[in-house]
C-alpha cells in the first residue's frame, strides 16, 4: 500500500510539474502609456497597434512566449523593469551605455535619425546657432532631452520638457514652442496629421552624437534575465533572416528601418 501511494504521489509531482512547464509565466511587455505612432497606440477598442506591437508579437511566436502588453508610464518605464511589475520593455528606448548602468538590452530591431520640427513661417535648421534663442520642447527622460541639453542648452532660450510627445507637439502647434527634437519617424506621422500639416514642417536632422543617442533601439532587460535576452535575441535574428521583418515593416514604412543613423527616445 506504502509502495502504491508513493508511486500515486511521485506520479502527481510529476503531473504538476508538467502544467508548469505547459504554463509558463507570460512574458509582460512594457510599452509606454501613450500614443507613439506608428510604434504603439492603442485604437478605438483600447488594444495596442503598431509597427513596434507587430515586430514584438512575431518575435514572441517564433521563440513561443506567451507575451502581454502592458502599457506603464514612460519616465517609470525602467524603475517598472526593475521591480518585476514588466519583464521586457518594447517602447523604441535607445541602447545608450547610461541606461546599461541599470538595464540590459537585447540586440538592436531599428534605428533611425533624430529630427528637429518648428513652424512653416520660419526658416532654420538643426545647428546649435539655428536653435539660438528659441524655446525647444523634448519628451522627458528621453535621449533627446539629454541631447538637446548637451548640444542646444549653450544656444536656446530654453529646453523645456514634457511628460509625452504629444504634449511637445501641442504645444508647438499652438505656438508656445519655437522648436521640437525628436525620433524623425515619430515627428513625421506628426507632421502628416491635419495639426502637424497646418502649422510645421522639418527643419532638419541633428548631428550625430553615438555617446548620447546610441547605436539604435532594442528591448529592455533586466540584466539578470539572460535567457530571456538571448530568446529575444534569437527572435530578432529569426525574423530578419524569414522575411517576417522586412513584411511587417512594409506595412509601415517604405524604406528599411533597420538602418540609419542614431536615433530615439
Amino acid at each position: 500500500m506504502k509502495t502504491v501511494l508513493k508511486t500515486f504521489a511521485a506520479a502527481l509531482l510529476l503531473g504538476v510539474a508538467a502544467m508548469g512547464v505547459a504554463k509558463a509565466d507570460p512574458v509582460k511587455i512594457g510599452v509606454a502609456a501613450e500614443p507613439y505612432p506608428p510604434f504603439t497606440s492603442p485604437d478605438a477598442s483600447g488594444k495596442w497597434v503598431g509597427w513596434e506591437i507587430d515586430f514584438i508579437d512575431a518575435v514572441c511566436a517564433e521563440e513561443k512566449l506567451d507575451c502581454v502588453i502592458t502599457p506603464v508610464a514612460w519616465d517609470g518605464i525602467i524603475p517598472a523593469l526593475t521591480t518585476k511589475k514588466i519583464d521586457l520593455i518594447v517602447s523604441s528606448m535607445s541602447i545608450t551605455d547610461e541606461r546599461k548602468k541599470t538595464i540590459d538590452f537585447s540586440d538592436k530591431y531599428y534605428n533611425t535619425p533624430t529630427a528637429i520640427i518648428g513652424p512653416k513661417d520660419q526658416k532654420f535648421g538643426a545647428t546649435p546657432d539655428d536653435l539660438k534663442g528659441k524655446v525647444l520642447g523634448v519628451q522627458v527622460s528621453t535621449v533627446h532631452a539629454v541631447y538637446a541639453k548637451k548640444h542646444f542648452g549653450a544656444t536656446a532660450s530654453e529646453i523645456k520638457e514634457y511628460q509625452t510627445q504629444d504634449e511637445a507637439n501641442n504645444d508647438l502647434a499652438a505656438g508656445r514652442l519655437d522648436a521640437v527634437q525628436a525620433d524623425s519617424i515619430a515627428l513625421g506621422e506628426f507632421l502628416k496629421t491635419d495639426q502637424g500639416k497646418a502649422c510645421c514642417d522639418l527643419k532638419g536632422m541633428v548631428a550625430p552624437d553615438d555617446e548620447v543617442l546610441g547605436p539604435g533601439v532594442g528591448a529592455g532587460v533586466r540584466k539578470e534575465d539572460t535567457a530571456l535576452k538571448e530568446k529575444i535575441n534569437a527572435g530578432i535574428k529569426a525574423i530578419r533572416s524569414n522575411g517576417k521583418y522586412d513584411e511587417i515593416s512594409k506595412k509601415y514604412f517604405d524604406f528599411d528601418i533597420y538602418g540609419g543613423a542614431p536615433q530615439s527616445n
